[in-house]
């Protein structure tokens, strides 16, 4: 006896390339793909369970989820994402598929922390995700957390001694007055 509902899920996951069925074209697709991690411009701090990853081009500060940190070390250039799939379920999860390194790695490249773009749909949005792989396995996907990091000059909020003040420019920093423009006496920063 076929059970309608599901043969309507498999046809809307068929629809959007989630089924990763022999055949299907997110398994061709994903055999070839050997997703190469971007480590250049990057500072790259390990901590236990996460990786925080400042990219110095872009200003943006990352915090990939120890799902993620997982995928993103597999991406040596040379790694499949059938291979990928092997060593994560040894490494963090038996029930890890192929849906699951492609928003994985949707998420890296996104964030543009590897060399090469994914294809477009490999990242799910959360009420997809949520969909796709439910509730309480949707706590282990693959995250990468991003923040926009203002650079040196964007983050100074007083001019010094000497700087330029009023109108469009800075005010100036305790211990000194606008005088003509120009801050003066001693500024504590």
């Amino acid at each position: 006896m076929r059970n309608g509902w599901l043969d309507a899920q498999q046809g809307i996951l068929r629809e959007r390339n989630w089924f990763t069925g022999r055949g299907s074209p997110m398994n061709r697709e994903s055999e070839r793909l050997t997703p190469m991690a971007r480590r250049q411009g990057l500072v790259i701090q390990k901590l236990d369970d996460e990786v925080l990853v400042y990219d110095l081009e872009r200003h943006r500060a990352h915090c990939l989820n120890l799902a993620a940190a997982a995928i993103w070390e597999q991406c040596d250039g040379q790694t499949s994402v059938p291979e990928m799939v092997q060593r994560l379920r040894a490494a963090i999860d038996p029930a890890v598929d192929e849906a699951f390194v492609m928003h994985g790695l949707g998420q890296l490249s996104k964030r543009r922390l590897l060399q090469q773009r994914v294809a477009r749909g490999a990242d799910l949005s959360r009420r997809e995700a949520l969909r796709r792989f439910g509730v309480a396995a949707a706590i282990g996907l693959p995250v990468v957390a991003s923040i926009l990091a203002p650079t040196a000059a964007e983050a100074v909020t007083c001019a010094g001694s000497g700087g330029s003040c009023g109108g469009p420019g800075l005010p100036c920093c305790a211990g000194c007055a606008c005088i003509g423009g120009v801050c003066m006496g001693t500024c504590l920063p």
